[in-house]
């Protein structure tokens, strides 16, 4: 069954898609700059994206995070991240916040997830991360809401 055609945001609104492009941009460019890992970025961006549900950013992080060089059984266990041991402190810490940032609309962000994080991170890794992961929730929903085309 093939789904009716939908919109593309992006074409429709190139200058608000650029934007929002060009914040992906920052927010990458201000993790670095916090010392956040590159993979720990991806890893982000892939949980977030997963909770979500957006094929077509879980396909594209994922082959990010491949090409950098992140071990995939990590990546294949990763909605499990708090039941593993491949995670280092700061990561599950950082996954603990996305996680906690990208289904505000639960909890909120408590102040146990928030703590949890700024326990482990430095100020400029939480707030790199917080923003690594409200650019990528707005990423998947343009993603989703326009049926970015997933296959082949």
């Amino acid at each position: 069954m093939a789904n009716p055609p939908r919109t593309n945001l992006g074409d429709q609104h190139p200058t608000a898609y650029k934007a929002l492009i060009a914040l992906s941009t920052e927010a990458g460019t201000n993790a670095a700059a916090a010392g956040l890992d590159p993979l720990l970025v991806e890893l982000v961006r892939i949980r977030t994206s997963q909770i979500n549900g957006c094929a077509f950013c879980l396909r594209m992080h994922t082959r990010d995070a491949l090409k950098k060089g992140e071990n995939p059984d990590r990546i294949a266990v990763l909605p499990a991240w708090a039941e593993s041991a491949y995670f280092s402190a700061g990561e599950r810490a950082a996954l603990r916040l996305t996680e906690a940032i990208t289904l505000v609309a639960a909890e909120h962000v408590s102040d146990e997830d928030y703590a949890a994080a700024a326990d482990v991170l430095t100020p400029d890794q939480v707030s790199a991360v917080a923003w690594l992961t409200t650019v990528m929730n707005a990423m998947n929903r343009v993603a989703i809401t326009s049926r970015y085309y997933v296959g082949d």
